[in-house]
């Protein structure tokens, strides 16, 4: 049985704990039931403490590189990985599109998700994320941005995170000896909404603005990590010294991969990046960019292409 937008009606979960326990009881097989809905707030802890033990959670991402053509990879980035945004007849159509889905999950779908804060609010703090891609979170600074406190950007922020549409990188922390950065960096998890929210429509546009680089990093992690294996820990590197590394994996199995991301196709790693292989010491080390070729970079280092890196995460899973 498929039951679609459950949200919207929370009590069901009662009803299948009950119908869920008898058929458990009567030896029936489990997965009879597919629940679809948009993230909530409200609804996870409703699943959670009404199916605790009954439900396991998929996360539905738009398509990601390798569900779609290697080739257009470029336009997978700049129009991000929702089907209408993806397939649109020309960039015009997608930009309509994406422009079209912000308005009415900002206006709509928010507020029927139980949040009451105002659309353009949301709009304009959602923008400054994807002004500041990939940086560290400064709250501070966006709390003065918005003429509110800390604690109601930390709670804004917390929405946009629970509803798939940020991402919050922590940092990695496993290194008590060394003085590592606290702050998380933040992500718009779609390039696409990404790029809409900073009016950008073409690659051309893209790769005119400032932000090329960092919302290429963040559309190469966004991939990265759907290709993981489950209970992969995805985290950052960066110490007071400078050392510093854009992903770092732990893979089941007690495996440490970690990888640098860099847009173009002579990719260049600093300092920065060797002082922390030497700290962290993981079983493999890889630059991501935007070529297809695969080699040595230097000593236990390679470069390699991000489908190629996303196909052997995936084939660990």
């Amino acid at each position: 049985m498929i039951i679609d937008e459950i949200q919207r009606s929370p009590g069901l979960f009662q009803v299948l704990r009950s119908v869920i326990d008898d058929r458990i009881q009567a030896g029936r097989p489990s997965g009879h039931f597919l629940l679809l809905g948009s993230a909530s707030i409200d609804l996870l802890k409703q699943s959670s403490e009404s199916l605790a033990g009954r439900i396991a959670y998929l996360e539905m991402t738009p398509l990601d590189v390798l569900e779609t053509n290697p080739e257009s990879q470029a336009h997978l980035w700049v129009r991000g990985g929702f089907p209408r945004s993806l397939l649109a007849r020309s960039d015009d159509a997608s930009a309509a599109w994406r422009d079209s889905f912000i308005t009415t999950y900002l206006e709509r779908d928010i507020p029927q998700l139980g949040p009451r804060i105002a659309a353009e609010t949301l709009r304009r703090f959602w923008t400054m994320l994807a002004h500041r891609q990939g940086s560290l979170l400064n709250a501070a600074e966006l709390a003065r941005s918005l003429a509110v406190d800390g604690k109601t950007v930390a709670a804004y922020l917390d929405l946009m995170v629970d509803l798939l549409l940020v991402r919050r990188l922590a940092p990695f922390h496993a290194n008590a000896g060394k003085r590592l950065v606290k702050s998380p960096k933040t992500y718009v998890r779609d390039s696409g909404l990404a790029h809409s929210l900073l009016r950008l429509e073409t690659l051309d546009d893209v790769l005119g603005h400032p932000i090329a680089g960092m919302s290429w990093e963040g559309f190469a992690i966004e991939n990265l990590i759907q290709s993981a294996p489950q209970r992969s820990r995805a985290t950052f590197y960066r110490t007071s010294a400078g050392a510093e590394i854009d992903l770092v994996l732990e893979l089941p199995g007690n495996k440490l991969w970690v990888i640098e991301i860099k847009r173009g196709s002579a990719p260049n790693v600093t300092k920065g990046f060797f002082l922390a292989l030497e700290h962290l010491q993981p079983d493999r080390a890889f630059i991501v960019y935007s070529g297809t070729d695969r080699y040595p970079k230097s000593k236990n280092v390679e470069a390699i292409g991000l489908a190629a890196l996303c196909q052997e995460l995936a084939d660990l899973g």
